[in-house]
């Protein structure tokens, strides 16, 4: 089935009121991201020290070093079939991810969905931000040692030297995004595959100083019984799909600049199954090796490199992994928030002044000094995250099963009461009371105390119960579809 797309005459599709240039369907002209483009968006997304991080960080949790990776493996073999329900979907309706969401939560609805998704990525482009220019501190007192003396005072929790590591970083984001889609296709193309070299090089290093040898059947954690090991696999694969969550539900903003179902399928295939599970077993394998080498795992890979007595390897490390962080960043904390921020008032916010909200914002919310309350990362960002599940149960089932893969696209655009997409004063109750009942259980599930077993299955638990209820709230009384 093809998609009824409608362009009026000189213009752009629907209403003035929610449209603008950044929003409106894709062209011929603008579908630009072909097979390599997409598989080097998954490397760009997977590719940064919060994903090595978060993949070592697993190992705490008690299971041997290939359990860790076979469970991380299951999680991203979710969350390639995930992508692929997303991407095809967003590839076919050719519009980004709160014009997509319209049509399940109404054209007013989406607004929720969308920023709550702006929310968390505001946060985390701060922090990646953050993150990344820790890296470039390492690079600029390696070169000049006297900038030592600029780390001794601090403004708001950050010195001198970090300010300026800070915004630098922040103002070259701010300048990829002010280029628009086609700037950022080409910084993932070259962000994506040039971490390789660092990660690679650090693990040479490593396992050299490991006398070439680890133990796969070492762990971080205290040893597990058997049915807990089974609990700590199932935690650790939705974990996986729960890191990425975010960037799941609004991979609309990319799949719809690739020319064809095919191309979003390849690309997600090399981008997902096969490179995040490379970058896994390597993560699994320095941090193996350092647990040897230091009698502990290092969670962060630039204060690994801060141990190499090399200046040169220490340079042009944390220049990969400065550039890395920078391209994860724009590519995931930055075109979600500055397109749902622009869907929030179209006709005012342009798809850059969404941008340069959300650069303000990441630099308001301070957040080094977030990275460091570990408890708002859990309670604050875990909650918020939490309903993505819900969110991406719902737009799949409304895509697939309720409206059977047919979009008016026109109509996604038109804030008149006879409009596809308006239901009830642009609201679909429906969607609604969906994610309210899955979310709010989604986010009981994620901060439920000391429970980390409990906490992992908060995007399981969420996905299915948006899913089956959005479903069964329309299995008597379908949409009507256009």
């Amino acid at each position: 089935m093809t998609e009824t797309r409608v362009r009026p005459p000189g213009g752009a599709p629907g209403s003035s009121t929610l449209v603008n240039d950044d929003l409106a369907p894709t062209t011929k002209e603008t579908a630009t991201w072909r097979t390599w483009d997409i598989f080097c968006l998954w490397m760009t997304s997977a590719h940064s020290i919060a994903s090595y991080g978060f993949a070592v960080g697993m190992l705490a949790l008690g299971m041997t070093g290939w359990q860790t990776m076979l469970a991380l493996f299951v999680g991203v073999l979710i969350l390639w079939l995930g992508s692929n329900l997303v991407g095809v979907a967003g590839q076919k309706v050719g519009v980004p991810f709160p014009v997509f969401a319209r049509a399940a939560f109404g054209v007013f609805g989406a607004n929720v969905p969308a920023l709550l998704r702006a929310v968390v990525a505001v946060f985390w482009y701060g922090i990646q931000t953050y993150l990344a220019s820790t890296a470039l501190m390492i690079l600029l007192l390696r070169v000049w040692p006297g900038l030592a003396s600029w780390t001794e005072s601090s403004f708001l929790g950050l010195s001198a030297l970090g300010w300026i590591a800070f915004l630098v970083l922040w103002t070259v984001q701010l300048a990829i995004i002010n280029y628009g889609m086609e700037v950022v296709r080409k910084a993932s193309d070259f962000a994506g595959p040039v971490v390789w070299i660092g990660m690679i090089a650090l693990a040479i290093w490593i396992l050299g100083k490991a006398d070439w040898s680890i133990d796969f059947n070492a762990r971080a954690g205290e040893p597990l019984s058997g049915g807990a090991t089974v609990a700590a696999f199932v935690g650790v694969a939705f974990l996986m799909v729960s890191f990425m969550a975010g960037p799941l539900v609004n991979y609309a903003d990319f799949a719809r600049f690739s020319p064809s179902k095919k191309a979003v399928l390849r690309g997600n295939a090399w981008g997902i199954p096969f490179n995040e599970t490379a970058f896994v077993v390597l993560s699994i394998v320095i941090s193996l090796a350092t647990l040897k080498v230091y009698g502990e795992v290092l969670h962060d890979p630039v204060a690994l490199v801060a141990e190499i007595d090399n200046d040169a390897i220490v340079m042009i490390a944390a220049v990969l992994f400065a550039t890395a962080t920078v391209g994860i960043n724009v590519v995931l904390n930055f075109v979600s928030p500055a397109y749902d921020i622009s869907n929030a008032a179209p006709k005012y916010i342009s798809f850059r002044t969404g941008g340069i909200i959300t650069a303000v914002l990441s630099i308001v919310v301070l957040p080094w000094k977030l990275w460091e309350n570990q408890d708002f990362i859990i309670y604050f960002l875990g909650g918020v995250g939490a309903l993505m599940g819900p969110v991406f149960g719902i737009l799949v089932v409304d895509y697939y099963l309720v409206r059977r893969q047919r979009t008016a696209v026109g109509d996604l655009y038109s804030d008149h009461p006879e409009g596809s997409y308006w239901y009830t004063r642009g609201f679909n109750p429906k969607a609604l009371i969906a994610l309210g009942i899955s979310g709010t259980i989604a986010v009981i599930v994620a901060l439920a105390p000391d429970s980390q077993t409990i906490t992992a299955l908060s995007w399981p638990v969420g996905a299915a119960l948006g899913a089956a209820i959005m479903y069964g709230l329309n299995v008597k009384r379908p949409v009507s579809t256009p």
